[in-house]
């Protein structure tokens, strides 16, 4: 008697491949649709996780949240500056830090760039019911718990290991 292989294991690419293969479709939908709004991926990505965190996030707070260098996002949030969305401002008690502001403008765009991706998201759950896409969402979540453990315990290890 012969063993049934599990749905997700006959996929093309992992089922972590294509998470990621879906992830980067996703964000590059969004986009599309935000881009008559003057915006480009880091650009909607930076101002969606700024509304996420609450305005008066640091810089360093929000490059942690999105998992990039202070380099390239100084280069963003100037961008955003420029185009008038966001505001920088010294942190009044640690004058090394800057906190991030939306303009009235900027606050304008992320409603547009809100609708945008609640439109997006209807269009891109077409044909899932609630029930589906809540056991998606907690196996997503589980899996980054196991992640974040697996690097965690590996990178203690490795400490231990090098000292």
């Amino acid at each position: 008697m012969s063993k049934l292989v599990p749905f997700h294991e006959t996929l093309d690419l992992t089922l972590c491949g294509s998470m990621g293969r879906v992830h980067r479709l996703c964000r590059e939908v969004v986009t599309v649709a935000v881009e008559p709004l003057g915006l480009t991926q880091s650009r909607w990505i930076a101002l969606v996780h700024i509304n996420m965190l609450k305005e008066g996030v640091t810089q360093q707070a929000l490059a942690h949240s999105l998992g990039i260098e202070m380099p390239s996002l100084t280069r963003t949030l100037k961008q955003l500056e420029e185009l008038t969305l966001i505001t920088r401002q010294v942190d009044k008690h640690d004058k090394r830090s800057k906190k991030i502001y939306f303009t009235e403008q900027g606050r304008n765009i992320l409603k547009a760039v809100e609708a945008q991706i609640t439109d997006i998201k209807n269009q891109l759950y077409n044909g899932l019911n609630d029930e589906q896409l809540d056991v998606m969402a907690h196996g997503l979540i589980k899996m980054e718990d196991n992640a974040k453990n697996y690097i965690k315990y590996h990178s203690s290890n490795k400490v231990n290991n090098d000292t």
